[in-house]
């Protein structure tokens, strides 16, 4: 099991706060959180882009002194765990992980991952009640995960796929010139439930809209998509709907453009990753893409927070901002300080109940299952400079502009989790 560790990065956490804190405050260790992701392999970018998030979050939160316990303030650090894309290689890493003391997880591109480890935390903290451990989900968005498999210990910061399918939907009733749609997605879980639910969603809204394709590829293991998308413009499809990411969209989408397909991209992740670029020209008014937040939600607060991001990280390259990420740190640290502990059971009990706000954005925890609850917008890719796209994506000179928001009583859907809760004061 390789572990990826960044003492330099730890060190600079701590450090950015030492000329406010006293010697007494900056005596208690760090508050680890284990980052268990794919740091390697095609999917790399994906992972690399999860950290730099969360640096950005642990150094906002450290800045103004970290977590504020009564018997001092607690810093937090971030512990990079390489999965390598593989479920034995996550479930090795978070037991390194809770080894080392962490007492907190963050995991999220995978959802195959994540149900592996919600199993693997539910039997850990039941045989370990002295060694608990939370487990924060930030992109794994198979609706199964806070509904049939919902647990007390994990906690989905993401909207899940049925609610972003949802909001996709809610642009695509309209489109009345649509006629027929290719269903295309990764095979597993979070691939099978984006089909699932377009299939059935489709077939509520739009039952005139006819399914002239309907395959799972193997996730990160095509090079070539210029079969599948032949296939697409053979079929006749004027639009696609896919839950692709990563690497796995960004050669979708090219290898659509080579082939002359026309026709528009109802994505989930259409706005970032390479997707933008590869694309071009070709995705002007034809790229739509789903997200809790988009850099051009037109707000004072939106900007500001977006450009600070963009100072913190300038490569064009590394431009992928995820508001739910901050919103999820936000409220772990709120968590901790309202538990006036770091012990997870004590902080599970005020995650399940928080409210957070930034930078305009506000959302909350819906203590029956766990999820989520936070407003979803919909983005139209446009070239930057038109109306309504001041930001581009990664320097492609192609952004989103917002054509749908959904609040976040709109975004909600009903749920099926039978929560099970440890017994007050167990051990």
């Amino acid at each position: 099991m390789f572990i990826v560790r960044r003492k330099a990065l730890k060190l600079a956490l701590v450090a950015l706060c030492l000329p406010t804190l006293s010697l007494a405050q900056t005596a208690q260790p760090p508050i680890k959180i284990a980052m268990i992701e794919t740091l390697s392999g095609p999917f790399a970018n994906t992972g690399e882009a999860v950290a730099r998030n969360l640096i950005w979050g642990l150094e906002r939160i450290n800045s103004r002194g970290g977590v504020k316990l009564a018997a001092s303030n607690r810093l937090l650090s971030l512990e990079r765990f390489d999965n390598k894309g593989q479920i034995e290689e996550s479930l090795s890493a978070l037991r390194s992980a809770i080894d080392e003391g962490a007492r907190f997880i963050v995991q999220g591109n995978s959802s195959a991952v994540a149900a592996s480890l919600i199993d693997a935390i539910n039997k850990h903290n039941e045989r370990e009640p002295g060694r608990r451990v939370l487990f924060l989900n930030y992109s794994a968005v198979d609706p199964s995960l806070t509904n049939e498999k919902c647990s007390f210990w994990h906690f989905r910061f993401d909207a899940h796929a049925d609610m972003r399918m949802t909001a996709l939907m809610s642009v695509l009733k309209d489109d009345k010139t649509l006629r027929s749609v290719y269903l295309i997605g990764q095979d597993y879980s979070f691939g099978q439930a984006v089909a699932r639910e377009a299939r059935r969603q489709l077939g509520l809204l739009r039952p005139d809209v006819q399914i002239v394709g309907d395959e799972l590829h193997p996730m990160g293991r095509v090079k070539d998509f210029l079969p599948y998308a032949a296939k697409i413009k053979a079929s006749g499809a004027q639009a696609v709907i896919t839950g692709n990411f990563g690497n796995d969209l960004a050669l979708l989408v090219k290898a659509a453009k080579e082939v002359g397909f026309e026709g528009k991209f109802y994505t989930f992740y259409g706005n970032a990753l390479g997707a933008p670029s590869a694309i071009g020209e070709a995705g002007i008014g034809r790229v739509l893409a789903v997200a809790d937040w988009l850099p051009n939600v037109q707000s004072a607060a939106s900007e500001a927070f977006y450009q600070s991001f963009r100072e913190r990280f300038p490569k064009p390259a590394d431009d992928y901002v995820h508001m739910r990420m901050q919103l999820m740190l936000e409220a772990l640290a709120q968590s901790i300080e309202a538990a006036a502990t770091t012990e997870p059971l004590a902080v599970a009990a005020q995650l399940e109940r928080a409210s957070v706000s930034f930078a305009a954005q506000s959302a909350e925890m819906r203590r029956s299952d766990h999820q989520f609850q936070q407003s979803l917008v919909v983005g139209l890719m446009e070239r930057q400079g038109s109306p309504g796209v001041k930001f581009d994506v990664e320097g492609s000179g192609y952004g989103f502009r917002v054509i749908k928001t959904l609040s976040a009583a709109q975004a909600e859907l009903p749920g099926s989790c039978r929560m099970q809760r440890p017994i007050p004061n167990q051990p």
